[in-house]
């Protein structure tokens, strides 16, 4: 299955905790923090409630 890297490219500070804790599920800490996951869609409907907040490119 083909995979995406998903960068934090701004801060978590002034976000909903739901978008808090979406972050923290994909694995992101701070900013600047790549993850690599594979392209599912339930990992798709998380980068899109948190689309502002990260950068997705294919890996």
């Amino acid at each position: 299955m083909a995979k995406i890297k998903i960068t934090q490219i701004k801060s978590r500070i002034n976000a909903p905790s739901v978008q808090k804790r979406t972050l923290d599920a994909l694995g992101l800490k701070k900013m600047n923090h790549t993850v690599e996951h594979e392209d599912t869609p339930s990992i798709r409907g998380m980068v899109k409630a948190v689309h502002h907040l990260v950068e997705v490119k294919e890996a």
